[in-house]
């Protein structure tokens, strides 16, 4: 019973382990989907003039009667950096967000509208990959449990297996095509966008990386399951010449 046990026992660690690949990218698929922390970075912003009883290093103070002159303004842009503050942003594939000097909370706007008209079309096609890549996800996910708990003929299961490999594999290729879809947009924006956007320094936040990593974990499911689908074969294909084997012995000692 050992030789026939373990590969069944085998065939159940690989199937649970492409299934457990798929769900953790699903889950980081949906949920670096719906954050806005795809990219972060600095805006350099120049410092309001104090009002009121504003203190701090948040504005400037201008104690001259006219500082509504002109002259006073051009000379408070020009004296360097000191004059300006750094305010953070995050962005996503839905909206950007940037924190507000002086106040508690971030001022938030659709990243589509920041994104240049001629760059548009490429973020919507960017957006419509991602939802399929995440729906062939479910999908694949769905198709490995069935498989898992399908207990009537090893052929069933090794169709199921197949279509989930296919099916995984596509996924992935849609998740890569979307995330570079979305890098080029966002450098697009950066170059191109609103000036009261632009940032000064940015870089690709922890949104980007769970996508990514989410990738890597759909070709690991995939790569798993296909893998599955042919060490069975092989394992068929043995057992068939085996028997093959054994009958010809058989007959030959019926013969004698």
């Amino acid at each position: 019973r050992m030789p026939v046990s373990v590969p069944a026992a085998d065939r159940r660690q690989r199937a649970s382990a492409a299934f457990s690949l798929s769900l953790l990218s699903l889950v980081f698929s949906v949920t670096a989907f719906s954050s806005s922390y795809w990219c972060e970075g600095m805006r350099k912003v120049a410092k309001p003039f104090c009002t009121g009883q504003s203190k701090g290093n948040h504005c400037i103070r201008f104690n001259s009667p006219d500082a509504n002159n002109s002259d006073a303004v051009q000379y408070i842009w020009e004296t360097g950096d000191d004059k300006f503050i750094d305010r953070k942003f995050h962005a996503g594939i839905w909206y950007s967000c940037e924190e507000i000097i002086n106040e508690e909370g971030e001022k938030c706007r659709s990243f589509i509208s920041l994104t240049p008209a001629a760059d548009r079309g490429v973020l919507w096609l960017s957006i419509v990959a991602e939802l399929l890549y995440i729906i062939l996800l479910l999908t694949g996910a769905i198709l490995m449990s069935v498989e898992m708990c399908y207990y009537s003929t090893v052929i069933d299961g090794l169709k199921i297996n197949a279509f989930s490999a296919v099916v995984t594999v596509l996924a992935g290729l849609l998740g890569m095509v979307a995330h570079m879809m979305y890098t080029t947009v966002f450098q697009m924006t950066v170059n191109l966008g609103p000036e009261d956007w632009r940032p000064h320094t940015w870089d690709y936040g922890w949104s980007y990386c769970l996508a990514w990593a989410s990738f890597a974990c759909c070709m690991a499911a995939a790569v798993t399951t296909i893998n599955k689908y042919t060490k069975t074969i092989l394992e068929f294909k043995h057992k068939r010449k085996t028997l093959e084997r054994s009958l010809k012995i058989k007959y030959k000692f019926s013969d004698h």
